[in-house]
């Protein structure tokens, strides 16, 4: 049987959810200390891998109490509902940018954000929004979330009792992808950004986490620079690193990459899901949990209210892509100064951690207010 909720995937949901705020918003300072800027993979890994760890878990649990159609009927409702909060997001997005558009002079924030296409074609934009076709900057992640939710139901089931067939189907499919140009269909550039076909593994990878964390395994006493695995993820990702920050200065690069391991590993496409970056993200996510293994680091205040924003993950990641727009227009009316770059930083931050604030006093309070019925 599966598990119940683990405060520490809610921790590092909420941690990705800031990240993609600041690195949503140009030249913030605080940008620079997100993941993307160390190693090759950055907080669309998290986010992706931990919505399929906590779908599995959710679903998984409600599949294995109620049976099949009902897991079904719960997932297919959820993934309505991120359908209809993507259009009414994508609704406000717009209205946000064409405002922030008539105060900042010295950009077009409309070509910048990706609507240009509904300002040329308003009709065929309308009828590509409600396809998933036309997906602005920012917008991205979570159209990604719903096609990879509605296929949840076609392979849960196996992957509950045959979790490494459909891993190594799944790992299949996302090899053949790229060779095969796999992709759906989009306005712009002609595909998604984020390549369902091959986003997919890692959306079943951390499914198959979730399940394998249910399951009872003995605890491995050897310290941590003896386990082979460990080592070789941690020496991965601090190379990952270095040249990561290698690339701040092309000279330096340039200089001691050899042309041949630069034409072998360029590009590292964001895409398909380079196996540079799963590799990445998989190193960078053992040694993490293998250097947290406990729950006890989340009860502090300040992990505490990351944990809050990852449970009511949806509501917080919209709120960071209306925030975002609104943050570049007064950044860019200040004339990008520094303090103003880190005012409007921490103020959305802070924003975000207000909402899951007010959204678990809110929930707390209807189960009051049913305790209080049912008790009458």
């Amino acid at each position: 049987m599966l598990n119940g909720r683990d405060p520490r995937i809610d921790f590092f949901r909420g941690l990705a959810l800031i990240f993609i705020f600041w690195d949503h918003v140009p030249h913030n300072p605080l940008g620079q200390i997100t993941l993307r800027n160390f190693g090759f993979s950055d907080a669309a890994e998290v986010f992706v891998f931990l919505a399929g760890y906590a779908a599995v878990l959710a679903y998984g649990k409600i599949l294995q109490r109620d049976g099949y159609w009902f897991a079904t009927l719960k997932i297919l409702r959820r993934t309505w509902v991120l359908y209809v909060v993507h259009i009414f997001l994508l609704a406000m997005l717009m209205g946000i940018v064409f405002f922030a558009n008539s105060h900042v002079e010295t950009r077009d924030l409309v070509e910048e954000m990706g609507l240009t296409h509904f300002v040329t074609h308003p009709q065929q934009a309308l009828t590509d929004e409600l396809l998933l076709r036309f997906k602005p900057n920012l917008m991205d992640p979570l159209p990604l979330y719903i096609v990879l939710l509605g296929g949840l139901p076609l392979v849960l089931p196996l992957l509950l009792r045959k979790t490494w067939l459909v891993v190594g189907a799944s790992m299949t499919v996302y090899l053949l992808a790229p060779w095969m140009g796999w992709n759906l269909r989009a306005i712009a550039d002609g595909v998604w950004y984020f390549n369902p076909v091959t986003w997919q593994f890692l959306f079943i990878l951390g499914g198959a986490a979730a399940i394998h964390a249910s399951r009872e395994r003995p605890a491995e006493l050897r310290p941590l620079r003896r386990q082979p695995l460990f080592m070789a993820a941690a020496i991965y990702t601090l190379a990952a690193a270095v040249l990561t920050l290698s690339w701040r200065w092309p000279e330096v690069h340039d200089t001691w990459m050899p042309s041949a391991v630069s034409d072998l590993i360029y590009p590292i496409s964001k895409t398909d899901l380079s196996p540079l970056r799963l590799l990445h993200f998989l190193a960078l996510a053992y040694v993490t949990a293998k250097l947290l293994p406990g729950r006890g680091w989340t009860d502090n205040w300040l992990a505490q209210h990351t944990c809050r924003m990852g449970r009511y993950s949806l509501e917080v990641f919209c709120l960071g892509v209306v925030l975002a727009p609104l943050a570049d227009m007064v950044n860019a009316m200040a004339g990008d100064a520094l303090l103003m770059q880190l005012l409007t930083a921490l103020v959305g931050a802070s924003l975000m951690v207000m909402l899951g604030l007010w959204l678990e006093f809110n929930k707390r309070l209807d189960q009051s207010h049913k305790l209080v019925t049912q008790a009458s």
